[in-house]
C-alpha cells in the first residue's frame, strides 16, 4: 500500500521494525536488570529501588505464583493498585512466572470488579488493602483462590513504611474493614517465593502478556489479548520514533496517569525500564501542590499525560517557577489536545508537547507526532508508527482517497490478537484483510498527518477513559422509579466530555437528581457517573421504538 507518511518521517526514522530476534518483555527486563543493576529503576514517595533489586522481587513474586501456589502458565493474574513500587514487582512476577496480567481499576465498584474478574477467569490477585473490602463482596462469585494484600507503605524503608501505614489506616482511615480468610501479605509472598525459588519458564512472543480490558467501540467491558509480540512491537516502534531523544540509562520519567492504563503502561513502564531510565511514580496526581512539590525536587525529562492533566499542571502558580532545562519530551494522549493548553505549556516551559493516538487494542500507539514538530498546536494526531498501515474507509470497508473523513482502521504488529472468548466481537472489529477497526472517523492529508474528526460509535470520553452509554443506561433503569433513560456525552471545559442522563421516571415517584447521582455511584466508578441528570416526559425514538441519542446530543449542543 501507499505510505505518503514516510516522506515526513524524521530522516533516519526506519520505516519497518524488526522482530525476528523473538524478544518478549521477559527477555528485554532481564536484560535491562543486567545492563543497569545499580541504576534506579522506579520510586515512589521518595524511595527508589533499583534494577537489580526489582529483578529480586519480581523473582520472589514469580515464585510464589508457580512455586508456591502451583499456578501454570497462561494463569491469569490480576493487579488492582495505583502507582506503587509494589506495582512493578507484580508486573514483571507475572510476566517471568509465563502468566498473563489483568489490569484492574482499583477504583472499581464491586460489579464492575466482578464482571472483570469472572470474565477474565483470574485465579490470583494482587490488591491494595484500601479495596479489599470491594474484593471480600464479590470473590466468592469469582475464579480467584489465591489474595496477596499489601499496604501503600509496604515497600518504603524502615520507619517510613510503618508511618505511611499507620497514616494511611488509623489517622485518614482510608481502608474499610475487610475479612479475605487464606490472603497473605505481600511481604510474606515473596518470602516464600524467595524459600521457593524460581525456575524461569520459556516465553514465546505468541504468550498472551495482558488481558487490558477495555469497552472496544461498544458494549460490555471486554478482554482485548494483547501478546508479547504486539507490546514488544510497539515499544520497539516507540522507541524508534522518540529514540534520538533517548539517554540510554539516565532518563527521570514522570509517570502520573495510572500503570494500569495501557498508555501509561507502555509509554512510561515498559518503554523507559527498556531502556533503564528512572520512572518516577505519582500516586495520586489528584493532589495537585503535592504533585508540583514532588516535581520540585527532580531535573525530570520525559512526561506523558492527558489533557486534563497538563491543564491541572498549569493551573498551580508554582509548576511555573519550576526548572525545565531538563524536559526533553512530553507526550500526551488518551485524550484530545487541546490548543489552549499546548499553547500555555509552552509558555510556561518552552517546550513542545507532541500528540499521539491510540486504543487499547493496538497496544496502544498508532500514531504520533514528530518530534521535530515545532509548532505549539496543529490539532493532528501525527504520523503512523513504523511498521504501522493505516487506511481511511467508509461504512462498506472502501479505502477512501486523500482527504475523505472516514473510519480509521489500522493494520501493523501492535493490533490485538482479538477480544477473549468473543469472537463474534473480534469479527466485528477485525477486516478479514487484518486491519482493526477503531470506531474513530477521521482524515489524511498529502503529508500522511492523521486528524480526528469524530467519535463513530455513541462512546463518552472523560478525561481519558472510556464511558459506555449502554453501561450507564443499565444501572440507571434499574432504579426502581426509572422508566428508561438515555445517555450522552455533552462538552466540558475540564474532562473534554461529561456524562448527561436523561431519564423519564415513573408517575409520582419523588426522584431527583442527587438520588440518580447517589444510585449511580453505588455501581459505577467516579468517572462513570452522571455529572448532568434531566427528567423529561419521554424520549426521542425511531419508529422501532430505539431511543435517538444523537437527536439528544444535536439537541444539548444546539444543533
Amino acid at each position: 500500500m501507499h505510505k505518503p507518511w514516510l516522506e515526513s518521517y524524521i530522516p533516519g526514522t526506519p520505516a519497518e521494525i524488526d522482530l525476528s530476534d523473538g524478544a518478549t518483555l521477559v527477555s528485554i527486563f532481564e536484560q535491562a536488570a543486567r545492563r543497569f543493576a545499580d541504576r534506579p529503576a522506579f520510586s515512589c514517595m521518595d524511595h527508589a529501588i533499583t534494577y537489580a533489586e526489582l529483578d529480586r522481587m519480581s523473582a520472589e513474586f514469580a515464585g510464589w505464583l508457580s512455586g508456591e501456589l502451583g499456578l501454570k502458565p497462561g494463569t491469569r493474574v490480576a493487579i488492582m493498585l495505583p502507582n506503587l513500587l509494589q506495582y512493578p514487582v507484580a508486573l514483571f512476577g507475572v510476566l517471568r512466572a509465563g502468566m498473563t496480567v489483568v489490569n484492574v481499576n482499583p477504583l472499581y465498584t464491586p460489579r464492575e470488579l466482578k464482571h472483570q474478574l469472572v470474565d477474565s477467569g483470574a485465579e490470583a490477585i494482587l490488591i491494595l488493602e484500601n479495596f479489599a473490602a470491594t474484593l471480600q463482596k464479590v470473590i466468592a462469585d469469582t475464579p480467584v483462590k489465591h489474595v496477596a494484600l499489601t499496604g501503600i507503605g509496604d515497600l518504603l524503608p524502615f520507619p517510613k513504611r510503618h508511618i505511611v501505614n499507620f497514616v494511611v489506616r488509623r489517622v485518614k482511615k482510608m481502608v474499610p474493614e475487610y475479612q479475605l480468610p487464606g490472603s497473605v501479605r505481600l511481604e510474606q509472598a515473596l518470602a516464600r517465593g524467595r524459600a521457593r525459588g524460581f525456575t524461569p519458564v520459556q516465553v514465546t512472543q505468541d504468550d498472551l502478556a495482558f488481558l487490558q480490558y477495555t469497552g472496544g467501540t461498544t458494549g460490555v467491558s471486554k478482554g482485548a489479548m494483547l501478546t508479547h509480540r504486539n507490546m514488544v512491537g510497539n515499544l520497539r516502534q516507540m522507541h524508534a520514533w522518540i529514540g534520538d531523544l533517548i539517554d540510554e540509562g539516565r532518563e527521570v520519567v514522570i509517570t502520573a496517569l495510572p500503570l494500569y492504563h495501557v498508555f501509561s503502561l507502555v509509554c512510561n513502564c515498559l518503554l523507559f525500564m527498556s531502556v533503564g531510565g528512572l520512572n518516577v511514580l505519582i500516586t495520586n496526581p489528584r493532589d495537585i501542590p503535592a504533585f508540583v512539590k514532588e516535581l520540585s525536587k527532580l531535573n525530570f525529562s520525559i512526561i506523558t499525560g492527558v489533557n486534563t492533566l497538563f491543564n491541572a499542571l498549569l493551573q498551580d502558580p508554582d509548576f511555573a517557577r519550576l526548572d525545565f532545562s531538563h524536559l526533553k519530551w512530553a507526550g500526551a494522549g488518551g485524550m484530545a489536545l487541546q490548543a489552549a493548553t499546548a499553547q500555555k505549556w509552552h509558555e510556561v516551559t518552552g517546550k513542545y508537547v507532541q500528540e499521539g493516538y491510540g486504543l487499547t487494542e493496538t497496544s496502544p500507539v498508532v500514531t504520533m507526532q514528530p518530534t521535530t514538530v515545532d509548532a505549539v498546536y496543529t490539532g493532528t494526531i501525527g504520523l503512523p508508527l513504523p511498521s504501522t498501515e493505516v487506511l481511511i474507509r467508509d461504512e462498506d470497508g472502501r479505502d477512501l482517497p486523500v482527504g475523505e473523513p472516514g473510519e480509521l482502521c489500522v493494520r501493523g504488529p501492535q493490533v490485538m490478537k482479538g477480544y477473549w472468548q468473543r469472537p463474534e466481537a473480534t469479527e466485528q472489529v477485525m477486516y478479514p484483510d487484518g486491519f482493526l477497526r477503531t470506531g474513530d472517523i477521521a482524515t489524511m492529508d498529502e503529508q500522511g498527518f492523521f486528524r480526528i474528526v469524530d467519535r463513530k460509535k455513541d462512546m463518552i470520553l472523560v478525561s481519558g477513559f472510556n464511558v459506555f452509554p449502554n453501561e450507564v443506561e443499565n444501572v440507571v433503569t434499574l432504579h426502581p422509579d426509572v422508566i428508561e433513560a438515555a445517555c450522552i456525552g455533552v462538552p466540558d471545559p475540564k474532562s473534554t466530555e461529561a456524562v448527561k442522563i436523561f431519564v423519564v421516571k415513573r408517575e409520582g415517584a419523588v426522584l431527583d437528581r442527587d438520588g440518580v447521582i447517589a444510585w449511580c455511584r453505588e455501581s459505577l466508578t467516579a468517572y462513570k457517573v452522571p455529572r448532568h441528570v434531566e427528567f423529561r416526559a419521554e424520549l426521542p425514538k425511531t419508529n422501532v421504538g430505539k431511543i435517538l441519542r444523537r437527536a439528544l446530543r444535536d439537541e444539548a449542543q444546539g444543533g
